[in-house]
């Protein structure tokens, strides 16, 4: 149903958590598929990014669709999302350093998992209540300590493997920099929940049992992808394959 203007209704504790072993094997079903990808790497690895973007691109154009009964936005809209999609995942595909990106998909599982608890644990004023109900500013802060922690563990870790021992001077960048990328996948949080608002649905997909669909999965991951394989590809492109 377009336009979608449904008031977000507080669901009750158990029913949150009923389906819990639903979404807890879901979550090890997925972290298995996407390791052996990025594990096997080349080929299969790119093939898997493709067919996961193919399918957010499939959600996003099917929220679009629903979202508005006008021919040229629903046209312009889903040339737009394919073009955001499409160009984080071929930015996904040039970056050759398994290192490099599982920082990239740990930084954002980081930032959400950091997000939920500190969201949950302060509570506090809302961001946006008429577009997320759910995100709160003790949210996006701790967004941004998952995130800083992430980086953090990432370049102390392996400084320490590479010259055995600990550095500590570039630690205080991890802080801006880890809040920059939480607020960037905040804003593709953002997005897909204006989105759903727009075309009143709860999921992009019920394609993954207790999660949605893949867009709900990877919606911060696509702009903080778009952001660094951006600066990697001007910057640093001997990071990133040919």
């Amino acid at each position: 149903m377009a336009g979608g203007d449904n008031e977000a209704v507080e669901v009750p504790l158990p029913v949150k958590t009923s389906d819990l072993p639903t979404r807890a094997t879901s979550a090890v079903v997925m972290i298995v598929v996407a390791g052996a990808a990025l594990w096997l790497g080349g080929l299969v690895r790119d093939a898997f990014f493709v067919l996961i973007g193919l399918a957010c691109i499939a959600e996003l154009a099917r929220l679009v669709w629903r979202a508005t009964s006008k021919p040229v936005v629903r046209i312009l809209g889903i040339a737009a999302g394919t073009i955001y999609v499409g160009y984080a995942v071929y930015l996904m595909t040039r970056i050759d350093v398994l290192p490099l990106l599982l920082l990239l998909i740990g930084t954002v599982i980081c930032i959400d998992t950091f997000a939920y608890f500190f969201g949950r644990t302060l509570g506090g004023p809302k961001i946006a209540p008429s577009i997320s109900p759910s995100k709160t500013w003790a949210g996006l802060l701790g967004g941004a300590v998952g995130a800083t922690i992430a980086i953090i563990i990432y370049f102390a870790g392996g400084w320490y493997l590479a010259r055995g021992e600990w550095i500590l001077s570039d630690w205080p960048m991890a802080f801006p920099v880890g809040a920059l990328l939480a607020v960037v996948a905040q804003s593709g949080d953002f997005l897909e929940s204006w989105l759903k608002r727009k075309a009143g649905m709860k999921d992009s997909s019920n394609l993954i049992p207790g999660h949605g669909g893949v867009f709900d999965r990877i919606d911060g991951l696509i702009p903080v992808t778009i952001l660094v394989g951006s600066v990697l590809l001007t910057q640093y492109p001997h990071w990133l394959g040919e």
